[in-house]
């Protein structure tokens, strides 16, 4: 239970960074486009409770924890965005749509370069086992790595072309109006296509090649 529990710890911190980073992202950006409606209600902020949904921050990620699903997934409250307020229009919600995922991917290369700066300093025997710096790195070390694989698939995840997902609200944002509004129609049922992503297991089958690729390129 105690190994459970410490997994939980090393993957909330993670967790909620990328969440909330991903969310914040979408609000500074929508500001920068002209719709103040984030920073009026208060969430272009790193506090924790602004962002959390019960179900995608706390409830789903636990499951995929006790399941020991091989992919962590989750998600915060959405930010608000007007999009009558975006100077740009479609265009400008096509760049708060990406956004979110370059913030995931800001992230985890930063996550990355953590993990590899400690993985040299220990080897170069900067932290020796038993110290007060080991036991305050060893959490840090693991926590960067579960960052770098949270995030990755975060920015994976969203990036596919169904709405409400930023993927699906990118294309919704570059297509002819028409093709547009045909595709806004897919959003009510979007998110039961990724929940039977998940349940059917081709969700393995379709990100597996593509994280690995990721990973081995930040050599991890």
């Amino acid at each position: 239970m105690s190994g459970f529990l410490a997994n939980v710890l090393l993957y909330a911190v993670p967790l909620l960074m990328g969440v909330i980073a991903h969310e914040v992202a979408h609000g500074w950006t929508a500001e920068r486009c002209g719709d103040p409606t984030a920073r009026e209600r208060g969430r272009i902020t790193l506090n924790p409770a602004v962002h959390v949904d019960p179900v995608g921050t706390v409830v789903l990620p636990l499951l995929l924890l006790v399941a020991q699903s091989p992919f962590l997934f989750g998600w915060a409250k959405p930010v608000p965005v007007n999009m009558s307020k975006l100077r740009g229009g479609r265009r400008d919600m096509a760049l708060v749509s990406l956004s979110g995922p370059l913030a995931n991917l800001f992230l985890a290369l930063a996550s990355a370069l953590v993990y590899h700066l400690i993985l040299w300093g220990t080897r170069s025997g900067w932290f020796a086992e038993g110290t007060l710096m080991s036991f305050v790195v060893e959490p840090l070390f693991y926590m960067a790595y579960y960052s770098v694989r949270f995030n990755l698939v975060l920015m994976m995840v969203n990036l596919l072309p169904i709405p409400p997902l930023d993927g699906g609200h990118f294309l919704m944002g570059i297509l002819p109006s028409p093709l547009s509004a045909r595709l806004g129609k897919i959003e009510p049922y979007g998110i039961l296509v990724l929940l039977l992503l998940l349940a059917s297991g081709a969700w393995g089958f379709v990100f597996a090649p593509t994280f690995r690729v990721l990973m081995g390129l930040l050599g991890i």
